[in-house]
């Protein structure tokens, strides 16, 4: 079986674990903890980075952080992952379901405003296939309304919107290292403050709600609890494999973006009208983490995943709508129909898309085209 996704590894990884542990701190913020935040800030010029155990959990501080309270509402797509809304759904806010773009996938710019109540409070905007939604149009509504920003950057990292890297334009950003993504370190996240305003309550919050991270740099004696939060931290052997990652991210970016345009070369190629393949608007540079098209209806999407089974190759979709859930249902809410979200969750497909997969990749574009030709 040719897997979906294959976890690569630089080579580096155990090595920077074995250092660490030399270093005699397993825990959390130590010297490989320090060198990542010090590269997310210097390439994603955030004003400050603290990793995480997850992106769920960068999110759920980011929801503490707004100081959402029972009632209030955050509107946000509902093609996205459920840590998406559950980090504001516990905090008792509502989540508020707005239609996505035909192109992009991402939340629909244009339905933002009609979306606003006096309950709104914040926008969480999530980043598709690491191509930006429309930041200036987004932070230009917040801003007249007077609400935050939150990026859903998991799958962005590395790519930008008019040459800004994403995660650095709203307010506070998420990003994921889960062994999904682009960069990895099994399980991990960060959370981008990009308004100072936010910085000291966060590492409040991520350090149990103390001021340990005061106490570390000698701005208090001893230290103590001062606000709610819990353990956000990742140890620092995962700090460590993604410390390896991080100083590779450049080359590991170029390589799947040169698999990305492969997959997209050849499809292009092929005459099928009842395809629809990515696009990356020019205002956009993306990072390649998922290659996905759209078949024309959910029957056609299932009869395709299942005739690459038989080939051996692993083929996906993607979410299914949080509005259409029960849990969606019991928490959030719809602003308007949702008729483009509820199309693209029944026809979506994700192709293979991993370091590694360049000797196999020819026989699972073959694969793909001789399904798709033969009416599958």
């Amino acid at each position: 079986m040719i897997p979906f996704n294959k976890p690569y590894m630089t080579g580096d990884e155990l090595r920077f674990i074995a250092e660490a542990h030399a270093n005699k701190q397993l825990s959390g913020d130590g010297l490989f903890t320090k060198r990542c935040h010090e590269w997310l800030e210097q390439r994603i010029g955030c004003k400050k980075a603290l990793l995480t155990h997850s992106c769920t959990g960068a999110l759920e501080m980011a929801a503490l952080l707004l100081d959402l309270q029972p009632g209030d509402e955050v509107i946000m797509p509902s093609f996205t992952f459920v840590s998406t809304s559950n980090a504001f759904v516990l905090r008792g806010a509502v989540p508020v379901f707005v239609d996505i773009r035909t192109d992009t996938l991402n939340i629909d710019e244009a339905l933002i405003e009609a979306a606003i109540t006096p309950r709104t409070k914040a926008i969480c905007v999530v980043h598709y296939a690491g191509v930006g939604c429309e930041m200036d149009v987004i932070m230009d509504i917040a801003e007249r309304h007077g609400l935050w920003v939150v990026e859903d950057a998991a799958q962005a990292i590395l790519s930008e919107y008019k040459g800004r890297p994403l995660g650095s334009i709203g307010h506070l950003a998420a990003l994921s290292f889960h062994e999904t993504k682009n960069i990895i370190c099994g399980e991990g996240g960060a959370l981008l403050i990009n308004d100072p305003r936010f910085i000291e309550r966060a590492e409040i919050i991520r350090e149990k709600g103390t001021n340990r991270s005061r106490f570390f740099r000698g701005q208090v004696d001893k230290y103590t609890w001062v606000d709610v939060g819990s353990s956000y931290l990742p140890s620092e052997i995962l700090a460590a494999f993604l410390y390896a990652q991080l100083q590779m991210a450049d080359s590991i970016t170029e390589r799947r973006i040169a698999l990305w345009e492969r997959y997209q070369s050849r499809f292009e190629a092929m005459p099928m009208e009842d395809m629809v393949l990515p696009r990356v608007p020019s205002s956009c540079t993306h990072n390649a983490h998922i290659y996905y098209f759209l078949l024309p209806d959910l029957e056609r999407r299932t009869r395709f995943i299942a005739s690459m089974k038989e080939r051996g190759i692993q083929a996906v979709f993607h979410y299914l709508s949080l509005h259409t859930s029960p849990a969606g249902k019991q928490y959030g809410r719809s602003s308007g129909e949702l008729p483009v979200t509820e199309s693209i969750s029944d026809r979506l497909v994700r192709m293979p898309l991993w370091l590694g997969i360049e000797e196999h990749l020819e026989y699972v574009m073959e694969s793909a085209g001789h399904i798709l030709r033969s009416g599958y």
